[in-house]
């Protein structure tokens, strides 16, 4: 059992049945009454993230979560298919429950999933990855105000602002967590 004060950042727990990871502590010490503490936390099933206050009293779970190394297979619009590289099981997760993830998968990308009890419930990617532009606009030569960047669209769909002299089938890599351009690959 975690005692509240112990839910620093990326601590999982239970809490109502579902697994939470905690994104934000704070501490309020409270003289002879103990602590208050403050802490917002990400649902690992739904995706949704709340602020949750609790006394130093409070006591939760750990979460049962573990992680395995996945193949991305296919998408067929709205389901995202994974097959596990030691069993060749395949499961899938929605779109909803990539939360933005699938627009940094490549067929055949090793991903790791979280599972919950067996079930797989996240998507845990690389700090960045490499896509293919599939387009973007020509880079005009004195073109200073757009702040010399220009939008790039990747195989993927996504969508970035990228320097001039990028071209379409350039390899970049990309930030996955701020989806920022970081260089050509």
């Amino acid at each position: 059992m975690y005692n509240a004060s112990e839910l620093k950042v990326w601590k999982k727990f239970l809490m109502d049945n579902d697994p939470y990871e905690v994104t934000a502590y704070s501490q309020k010490v409270v003289g002879r009454g103990g602590s208050i503490i403050n802490i917002k936390c990400k649902n690992l099933i739904s995706g949704g993230t709340i602020p949750k206050t609790f006394s130093d009293k409070d006591n939760f779970p750990p979460a049962d979560i573990a992680t395995h190394t996945y193949d991305y297979l296919y998408n067929d619009g709205e389901t995202y298919y994974f097959m596990n590289r030691e069993s060749y099981e395949q499961v899938e997760l929605s779109k909803a429950t990539l939360d933005g993830a699938e627009l940094f998968l490549n067929d055949w990308d090793k991903v790791m999933l979280q599972e919950f009890n067996g079930i797989p419930i996240n998507v845990n990617l690389d700090a960045s990855c490499e896509l293919e532009v599939t387009e973007t606009p020509p880079g005009e030569k004195w073109d200073t105000a757009t702040g010399w960047k220009k939008p790039a669209t990747m195989t993927t769909w996504l969508v970035i602002q990228v320097p001039l002299f990028i071209n379409v089938w350039d390899i970049l890599k990309i930030d996955t967590r701020t989806k920022e351009y970081l260089w050509r690959a």
